[in-house]
């Protein structure tokens, strides 16, 4: 019987190790995830946006999941990242989304714990399993290269995700899997790696919680921080911006090189072998490989 998600992220944290979650906005990117997963022999979820399920197409992306998954008998996962509504929320679990992620970080507690909590109840309600995950904090709302720091996040001490909140937050909400702001923000850094993480904080939050905890903003890390997060009960691993900046490099040099080239498709295989490299490094980092 095909593991679910659920019992991967459950395996994951018993091993101390994490899944890792790559976005797509292209086909070529959803090939590039899945052959760097196999190649491992690893799960994998794949994650997509508002914007990136627009794009492509609310169903459309979770059928293309579901098809690989079905086809290749392979635990790989359709994720609807970062929805800001109720509604939506609810088009992607009916459109066949393995997990959802409400992301109430920047609304008052009460406000997001009550939204948070509707979008459990209509996963529970779909007949199937459909993971939930709340967040608590806010990170940055953009997978960008950036110049600086986003608004608003939470990066001092002061400002994370404290252990208390994160009880009532799970207690309340019933989540599957739960996200604290621990100083990562989306995006990266254009001229340095982002800060490094409040390894000491997220110990407490694992200690207070026994969900499995995910890691939002993993580009612009260093290895060792990210090692650091997972022994510290990260469970999943959001990766975005750079497999966005590895595309878009292989792509202007692709178009560079076969300046008489209108195939598409051959225009597009040098961005996915970068695109699986990457992938393929960020994975073995996760599972300690």
């Amino acid at each position: 019987m095909q593991k679910t998600l659920k019992d991967c992220l459950a395996e994951a944290k018993i091993a101390k190790r994490a899944i890792g979650h790559f976005n797509i906005s292209t086909i070529d990117g959803l090939w590039a995830i899945f052959n760097a997963a196999r190649a491992l022999d690893l799960p994998v979820v794949i994650g997509a946006s508002e914007g990136e399920r627009d794009f492509i197409g609310v169903k459309q992306t979770a059928l293309l999941v579901r098809s690989l998954r079905e086809e290749y008998d392979y635990p790989i996962f359709a994720n609807a990242d970062h929805t800001y509504s109720l509604e939506r929320c609810k088009e992607a679990i009916d459109a066949g989304y393995d997990s959802v992620i409400f992301d109430g970080a920047k609304l008052p507690l009460e406000e997001n714990i009550k939204i948070t909590k509707e979008v459990v109840a209509y996963a529970r309600a779909s007949g199937r399993e459909v993971l939930v995950e709340g967040e608590l904090g806010y990170i940055g709302q953009s997978s960008q290269v950036l110049d600086a720091l986003p608004s608003g996040a939470a990066l001092s001490e002061s400002e994370l995700t404290t252990p208390e909140d994160a009880v009532r937050f799970v207690k309340e909400t019933g989540v599957d899997c739960f996200s604290p702001a621990i100083g990562s923000v989306h995006g990266m850094l254009r001229s340095s790696h982002d800060p490094d993480l409040h390894i000491k904080r997220l110990s407490e939050v694992s200690s207070a919680v026994s969900l499995p905890l995910v890691l939002h903003g993993a580009s612009g890390l260093t290895d060792e921080t990210v090692r650091d997060a997972i022994a510290a009960g990260i469970s999943l691993v959001h990766v975005n911006t750079e497999l966005r900046v590895a595309w878009r490099n292989a792509l202007r040099l692709s178009l560079q090189e076969k300046e008489d080239e209108v195939a598409p498709y051959k225009i597009l295989r040098p961005a996915l072998s970068e695109m699986q490299k990457l992938v393929e490094k960020k994975l073995r980092l996760f599972a300690g490989l």
